[in-house]
């Protein structure tokens, strides 16, 4: 759907209200509990879950137009969005019971643990492993740049089990509460600063009941791509609200900046990249918009295809807006006083993470255009 609902505008509109009041100097926790009071943390979990019976279609325009108004809220990407998703379709019913409230109301987080110091993009080289322990199970290995283990009440860990018929491993999801014995994070020095930290992780015989296990332990790779096609369509949102924000900003001193006899704004040196930079964040909202609306109607083949082109054109045309807007702002674009110049450092992060738009090009070459394998 190109045209949005009248409940999706309406969405928007209130949302962008929201993030209006709060802005660029934002409290990240008193924008997470006031977003979860008004409903907008769990839009897409179910219902009877204490969510809003929506989709990624929603969530998509909660987080962008947060990222719009300067306060995006990083985590919406990680526990209602990977965790609350991942839960609610393949949780068991305690499970549900037990987390999917939580994550609707903002009053339980969930990180996500994926990456791996040694593995990259390759989920197949993942080696932190599973072994089954009388009714439980051990976890043992390593995880890196995991957002929000500090701030989360435990951690979705993508590990891998033996296969009894054929000694392969084979990927499954578990919840790991943060107070696991043997759960071990330090936190990662960035150069990027952002109120959302990362962490390092160890897991060293972490010890586990046989519930922490998500859904089957034969389907653990569906349950995982489950989860990441939210992931990329809401790093795209992600991408795309910083994008506007910084466009905006640029527009407004376009307009009111004067040199010469008309403001720098009449030049076509300085509107035309501005303009370009627009057209590039709108093409990108509409691939996230299909890649959500194919998601949200069970079409994860679809969906898969469609997230990835949404990732890696919104994290193309974020860092082509940012980087716009600084030039236009010239000396002023590096100042604090303007908040642009954090975002040089932030718009990168849409460009590497959760996959690297060299792997999304290796996706589609491989999957939308048939092109043999070089690895």
């Amino acid at each position: 759907m190109t045209i949005e609902s009248q409940e999706h505008t309406a969405l928007r509109a209130a949302v962008a209200a929201l993030g209006q009041r709060h802005g660029r100097g934002y409290e990240r926790e008193q924008l997470w509990a006031e977003a979860a009071k008004l409903g907008y943390l769990g839009v897409n979990l179910p219902e009877e879950h204490g969510g809003g019976g929506g989709g990624m279609a929603e969530l998509s325009i909660v987080l962008e137009e947060l990222g719009a108004a300067g306060c995006p809220l990083l985590m919406m990407v990680v526990s209602p969005a990977i965790c609350g998703t991942v839960i609610a379709r393949f949780g068991t019913t305690e499970q549900k019971q037990k987390w999917l409230p939580g994550l609707a109301d903002g009053s339980l987080t969930m990180a996500f643990g994926i990456t791996e110091p040694d593995a990259g993009s390759n989920s197949h080289r993942i080696t932190t492993t599973a072994r089954r322990d009388g009714d439980g199970w051990v976890l043992t290995g390593r995880k890196v740049f995991i957002s929000g283990v500090d701030i989360a009440d435990a951690t979705l860990i993508v590990g891998r089990t033996e296969d009894a018929r054929t000694g392969r491993l084979k990927p499954c999801l578990f919840i790991v509460p943060r107070d696991a014995e043997g759960f071990q994070r330090s936190q990662i020095d960035m150069e990027l600063q952002a109120q959302e930290k990362q962490f390092e992780l160890v897991l060293d015989n972490v010890a586990l009941p046989a519930d922490a296990l998500v859904g089957d332990e034969d389907a653990g790779l569906l349950q995982l791509f489950a989860g990441l096609n939210p992931e990329r369509i809401m790093t795209a949102a992600f991408a795309i609200g910083m994008g506007r924000y910084a466009l905006a900003r640029a527009i407004d001193y376009a307009k009111t900046r004067q040199v010469w006899k008309e403001p720098i704004g009449a030049h076509q040196a300085v509107a035309h990249p501005l303009a370009q930079a627009h057209i590039e964040l709108e093409l990108a909202r509409l691939m996230m918009q299909k890649a959500a609306a194919l998601y949200d109607a069970g079409d994860d083949i679809g969906a898969g295809e469609a997230a990835n082109m949404a990732k890696y054109a919104a994290g193309e045309a974020c860092v082509k807006a940012v980087d716009q807007a600084v030039h236009t702002l010239g000396g002023n674009g590096l100042t604090r006083e303007y908040g642009l110049a954090s975002l040089i450092t932030a718009a990168r992060v849409a460009r590497i993470a959760p996959v690297s738009r060299e792997m999304i090009l290796n996706y589609v070459s491989h999957q939308s255009l048939g092109l043999p394998k070089s690895y």
